[in-house]
């Protein structure tokens, strides 16, 4: 089983498949590296596709301490994945907490004036409880998540939480990839995920107090949401006016987990902006900002 280790020692399980330019996919709260498989079976044709487990997703390891689990620590997470890997630059692609993971990747290592480990960053179903009028809303219920996972377990925080208002679109797109999506969170570590919850989530800072440094990124970005998802669609559009090349594709009648929900059309949409990154037509002028 391969795995790697981080700076701080924890293993990660990862898989790779294909060869070529490599794409490192960071998945969100309710998935695993499972989450990207129909990306990897259409991106591997061309592209080195590298998924992860994050630590407290089995079966990479489940620290303990929640003070193992932070914003901070799966940015560097991506970074030790690159490093491990002997990789001086990849196309980043996250979901939801992989797509905060990839953004908050890309303000440290991708910042102006400094060489980018970075080709391109995907930010995916981005914004979830980031703004300033539901932050801290959202940290409180990140810690009411965390202790009920802790009492009831996965089993139902797959019943309950994997059947939320951003998410019964999937379900009633594709009865049986939902169930499968639903049976993978089940398996999940109650201990990983709570504490994931408690030391990522509830403790994650608002990105509407970090727009300087998201304006400083400087590679390509593509920022995709759902029109269902309605925590994520207005920091979808700041960060598309905040981030000086990013482009902005909204899903119609679509919700959170999108990579799963529309995996035809989110590929299509991810070929064609890593094919205009890397024939250099990404970047376009830009209207000056009012």
């Amino acid at each position: 089983m391969p795995t790697l280790t981080t700076d701080d020692a924890v293993k990660l399980y990862y898989e790779e498949t294909g060869a070529g330019t490599p794409i490192v996919f960071v998945h969100e709260f309710a998935g695993d590296h499972r989450s990207w498989e129909p990306q990897v079976r259409y991106f591997a044709r061309r592209y080195r596709c590298i998924t992860y487990s994050a630590r407290g997703y089995l079966p990479s390891d489940v620290p303990a301490s929640v003070e193992q689990y932070s914003q901070e620590r799966w940015r560097e997470d991506i970074r030790c994945v690159l490093d491990a890997l002997a990789l001086p630059a990849a196309h980043i692609v996250g979901l939801s907490m992989g797509a905060f993971a990839t953004l908050h990747f890309g303000m440290r290592y991708c910042a102006k004036g400094a060489p980018a480990r970075a080709l391109s960053l995907t930010l995916a179903g981005c914004g979830s409880g980031a703004h300033p009028s539901v932050h801290h809303q959202h940290q409180a219920e990140s810690r009411n998540l965390a202790d009920a996972i802790e009492r009831q377990g996965m089993e139902h925080a797959a019943a309950t939480y994997g059947h939320g208002p951003a998410r019964v679109q999937f379900k009633d797109k594709d009865p049986r990839g939902f169930a499968e999506f639903a049976r993978q969170l089940a398996e999940h570590s109650a201990m990983g995920s709570a504490n994931t919850m408690r030391g990522y989530q509830a403790r994650r800072p608002s990105l509407y107090d970090l727009t300087a440094d998201i304006a400083a990124i400087d590679v390509p970005v593509l920022v995709m949401t759902g029109d269902e998802d309605g925590p994520c669609l207005q920091p979808s559009l700041m960060l598309k006016a905040t981030i000086p090349d990013a482009s902005l594709v909204v899903l119609p009648k679509s919700g959170h987990a999108i990579n799963l929900e529309e995996p035809a059309l989110f590929n299509q949409l991810l070929d064609d902006f890593l094919h205009q990154v890397e024939s250099g037509r990404s970047r376009g002028a830009k209207p000056a900002r009012q």
